[in-house]
């Protein structure tokens, strides 16, 4: 190499060697504050005075105060409950939690807000002061873009945990709470608090832990009735109803009595009672949200308008106090070890909720069934939904049924793009599925003389009276199944629960006596729901009456055509779209036709897509199979 060449070689090193031995800023992470004080099992010094006022209908407003006890002087620490049983999920609404301002002796006291844990507030109790004085309000959202409805004219749904903070460091069980609440004149109410006293509109409930104030929520309305259902002298199961109306809770003796039918088929079913009584807490409204959340000496219920005045033609809710009472025993008293928390700050685990969430899920159909919310023929159709719907969820190939049960957590049951490949919660249906395949295989097993009614009375019905919580794990659900039928029940639950598995768990079906096959049009009681769009099973999407498109199921041949939901169908053919043309095109496919042409608006694009297919319209149904056993009539028969 020349010696100029090597020169000016050494010359450009000389030059790029600083630039190039220079580092990008890389700085490490600032430190942590110190994490809130664990809760421990210690009685809190003190009770805490909680006042509601929910007067404020016009703004739909709580308007609330609080005297919390302050054990010494210095650093305190109060938090707003997170993780809220039901939701499995830290879904607290402190974001509506509003106005905070705290007081001691007459004096403001500055709090800061946990900059890890943003559920808690931080203040320091002055020298000589003996509690702390809370103020603040809790703002109900005014529209369904903000959340669920709260409050409206006529009636409330009242949860105490949007209303109070609670000091921290302490089990729930161990923090005593006195609740007083204002209501609108001439209100009535339920709760499973039992009342104090009531001057006018104002109630103060009995002292109780926290932990059992959040476990009590509070329905109250202008129209209100309430009916007895438990008449046999034991402890008092009582149904609590307020409507939008006077006439949308006027209910027959005999939808009473199918209430009350209820409560006999679960003490026959479970053989114990967990609660000293136990509050069917139930809206009637079409402006309230709709609800379903357990709690273990009540329910929340919410249903639509036509709950009782449209009795004979809808069912949508008809398994809903089956599911939530069923979950008094299941999930209340019997709790999976890891979903238990001490203190509403404690994250949930949820791996056990095949269990909690499926099993009721099971029993919620079977107890509607045998206490007269459902006919045979309506509990067969809600079933072959469930089979229909679990044998096509494509999202099997990679996903296990485990990994649902964090869904709560990871998607905040938020709508999907992709439902049946992104599989959400199917730990609820597919878990009925799972339960009946137990069901049947333990009476094909013992030949008749045992079924998952006896796993019920062994592993729910022990301790009659017990409204506590007693934990379990999945070695104590293997070893009461094998109580009551002896089998390998790890692999069962290992194949249909953790692994990874393309094929649902159909047995429980065809050893009950039926298979799941499509016809051509739903049954009367599959129509009420099934949209005139909803052709999941054939083409592979559900489109509402405009042509919006609001799912399409994966692998689909709609999904093969590039159809995506949030698209709009524009025409069938050269006919501009409405259901019955859509269904007739569909329809057209068994009897020869192989394409079904749809004109698809895109955004701002417009494009024709044909979809192949010929396999005609197809609706689940469950079919008996001639000469076996129909144990699923069986299992649905009243006790």
């Amino acid at each position: 190499m020349k010696r100029s060449l090597i020169l000016g070689l050494s010359l450009a090193l000389a030059f790029t060697a600083p630039a190039m031995a220079q580092t990008n800023s890389a700085p490490q992470p600032a430190p942590y504050p110190p994490p809130v004080a664990a809760p421990a099992d210690t009685p809190f010094p003190g009770v805490v005075k909680l006042e509601v006022d929910a007067t404020d209908l016009s703004r739909r407003i709580f308007w609330l105060k609080q005297t919390i006890p302050a054990p010494k002087a210095g650093p305190m620490t109060l938090t707003y409950a997170k993780w809220i049983p039901g939701n499995h999920a830290p879904r607290g609404p402190v974001y509506n939690y509003a106005g905070l301002k705290i007081t001691a002796n007459g004096k403001p006291v500055p709090w800061t807000r946990d900059p890890v844990d943003v559920f808690s507030y931080h203040v320091d109790v002055p020298e000589g002061a003996t509690a702390l004085n809370v103020e603040a309000q809790f703002l109900t959202p005014l529209s369904s873009a903000q959340g669920p409805t709260m409050v409206t004219n006529e009636m409330l749904r009242l949860n105490w945990y949007v209303a109070a903070l609670y000091p921290a460091g302490y089990f729930a069980r161990q923090i005593p709470f006195d609740v007083t609440l204002k209501l609108p004149a001439g209100w009535d109410y339920a709760t499973a608090l039992e009342t104090e006293s009531r001057t006018a509109d104002e109630i103060r409930f009995k002292t109780e832990s926290w932990e059992t104030v959040i476990d009590s929520p509070l329905i109250a309305g202008k129209h209100f009735k309430s009916w007895n259902l438990s008449e046999d002298g034991q402890s008092r199961v009582s149904l609590n109803v307020v409507g939008d109306t006077a006439d949308m809770i006027d209910a027959s003796a005999s939808m009473i009595q199918t209430h009350r039918n209820l409560i006999s088929q679960a003490d026959k079913l479970f053989g114990a009672r967990h609660f000293n009584h136990y509050d069917f807490l139930l809206t009637v409204s079409d402006r309230i949200a709709t609800a379903g959340i357990e709690h273990a000496r009540s329910s929340d219920n919410g249903v639509r308008g036509g709950y009782f005045k449209a009795w004979d033609k809808a069912t949508v809710s008809r398994d809903l106090l089956a599911h939530e009472y069923t979950h008094s025993w299941n999930g209340k008293f019997r709790r999976p070890a890891d979903l238990w928390t001490p203190s509403f700050d404690t994250p949930m685990r949820n791996s056990l909720l095949w269990v909690y969430e499926g099993q009721t899920q099971y029993w919620g159909i079977i107890l509607a069934a045998r206490s007269g919310f459902l006919t045979k023929e309506q509990a067969l159709q809600r079933l072959a939904d469930v089979a229909a719907a679990y044998s096509t969820r494509t999202g099997r190939d990679w996903r296990a049924l485990a990994d649902t049960t964090m869904d709560p957590i990871i998607a905040a049951r938020r709508s999907l793009p992709w439902r049946d490949w992104q599989r959400s919660e199917d730990y609820y249906s597919e878990g009925l599925m799972i339960w009946l395949d137990a069901d049947t295989l333990i009476r094909e097993k013992s030949r008749e003389k045992k079924s998952l009614d006896d796993f019920a009375k062994n592993f729910f019905g022990v301790r009659d009276g017990d409204w506590g919580q007693l934990t379990y794990t999945v070695d104590d659900v293997v070893k009461t199944l094998n109580k009551v039928q002896p089998y390998d029940w790890e692999s069962f639950i290992q194949e249909r629960v953790n692994d990874v598995a393309p094929n649902a768990p159909m047995n429980g079906f065809e050893r009950g006596g039926y298979r799941l096959v499509y016809r051509d049009a739903p049954t009367a009681y599959g129509r009420e729901f099934v949209s005139p769009g909803n052709l999941t099973y054939s083409i592979g999407l559900n489109a509402g009456k405009d042509g919006d498109i609001a799912s399409v199921q994966w692998n689909s041949p709609a999904f093969e055509a590039g159809l995506a939901p949030g698209m709009t169908i524009v025409a069938v053919g050269d006919k501009i779209f409405d259901t019955d043309t859509l269904k007739d095109a569909v329809a057209a496919t068994a009897n020869g036709a192989t394409i079904v042409t749809l004109t698809i608006k895109d955004q701002d694009q417009v494009r024709t897509v044909d979809l192949a297919y010929t396999g005609g319209l197809r609706y689940p149904v469950l079919e008996r199979i001639e000469g076996t056993r129909d144990r699923l009539g069986e299992i649905l028969k009243p006790r």
